[in-house]
């Protein structure tokens, strides 16, 4: 007879929120993971997936809570702490990156601590791998930071998951200032899985980004930009994330209509539509093109529960607040750049809205 496993690892083993993590699915993490804790209160797994999600949310006070209770539930060591352990160091690094100051320095530092330990606990977690590669490159040397570290990450990656091992790679590289040796590394993640979101949006951020315009020039950037999102476009009729990458190179590109022609048609089939809804609001700010319905998917986007994304709630203020201030609706700009920085006090682009509009 099989000995009876302890009641936690047994519901570890028949509860997986890694795939919707993984894909960005996660308001379907969080509402299993708050379904699941309101069975079985003290379910680590269920904890860490709920923290995860929140941090996406960039909801990272809730976010950290919630880990701090996972890692104290998940007192054995292995995979479940090491869930525990991602979901503390996501939540630690997005409040130093929300805190911008010098105090964010020790949250930082923990953060890395709780990434070296949640690898060690569990080799395969690549989210782990990811998060603790980029943190390695972009640290400051005082926190232990360096591209040494952060290219042997991508080779730990690499052995359990090739595909991600070479996305990492490229994106360190990237960062390096090294566009002609990473560009090789992203073309094999996409060859090795090509309908993967994650690995699309991350080549097409890499692409997009300054130190890639210092390689190419901001001629040949624009160029590639609209090529790669116009080849890749075919491979993702429904991922939300891939979509909203798509629209941000064609945005990028000098291709504001295209972007939004991609997205508004995508919008009724996509698997997260409040991703989109949010990137149509940010091109009618960024672009000035269809102002009136980029204010009402911002709208909408604020009234209901919004799928992640880099910019969150203060992004989505902040972007009606530049529509309104467009619109000559300057009180309401107004009122949507306090909105804004009540959710984020040092958001950069609300405090400069709210200067632009006499506040």
């Amino acid at each position: 007879m099989l000995p009876l496993l302890p009641p936690l690892l047994f519901l570890a083993a028949a509860y997986d929120p890694a795939p919707d993590l993984e894909a960005g699915r996660f308001l379907k993490a969080q509402a299993e993971a708050e379904a699941r804790l309101r069975e079985q209160p003290r379910d680590a797994l269920a904890r860490a997936a709920r923290s995860q999600a929140l941090s996406a949310q960039q909801r990272f006070p809730e976010a950290l809570a919630e880990a701090e209770q996972a890692v104290a539930l998940a007192s054995a060591p292995g995979p479940l702490k090491a869930q525990a352990l991602l979901a503390r160091g996501l939540a630690r690094a997005g409040s130093a990156l929300r805190e911008r100051n010098f105090g964010s320095l020790k949250r930082a530092s923990g953060a890395l601590d709780d990434l070296e330990q949640a690898t060690a606990q569990d080799p395969r977690l690549a989210r782990a791998w990811i998060s603790l590669g980029l943190a390695y490159q972009e640290l400051p040397g005082l926190l232990g930071g360096s591209t040494r570290k952060a290219l042997r990450c991508a080779a730990q990656l690499r052995a359990v998951q090739p595909a991600r091992g070479d996305l990492l790679q490229g994106l360190i590289l990237s960062l390096d200032e090294r566009w002609w040796e990473a560009e090789p590394f992203f073309r094999k993640a996409l060859a090795a899985a090509p309908q993967d979101a994650e690995i699309l949006a991350f080549y097409l951020d890499a692409l997009g980004s300054r130190e890639a315009r210092k390689t190419l020039g901001r001629d040949e950037q624009r160029r590639r930009l609209a090529a790669e999102a116009r080849r890749l476009k075919p491979r993702f009729p429904t991922q939300a994330r891939a979509l909203e990458a798509l629209s941000d190179a064609l945005l990028k590109a000098g291709q504001p209509e295209e972007a939004w022609t991609l997205t508004r048609n995508a919008l009724d089939q996509a698997d997260a539509p409040s991703l989109l809804r949010l990137q149509l609001g940010k091109l009618a700010a960024r672009s000035g093109l269809h102002k009136e319905e980029g204010l009402a998917h911002l709208d909408r986007v604020l009234r209901e529960p919004l799928e992640g994304g880099s910019a969150g709630y203060p992004g989505a203020w902040w972007r009606k607040g530049q529509i309104l201030k467009d619109l000559g609706r300057k009180q309401e700009a107004k009122a949507a750049a306090w909105e804004a920085l009540k959710l984020d006090a040092k958001h950069p682009g609300a405090r400069k809205l709210m200067e632009e509009v006499g506040g």
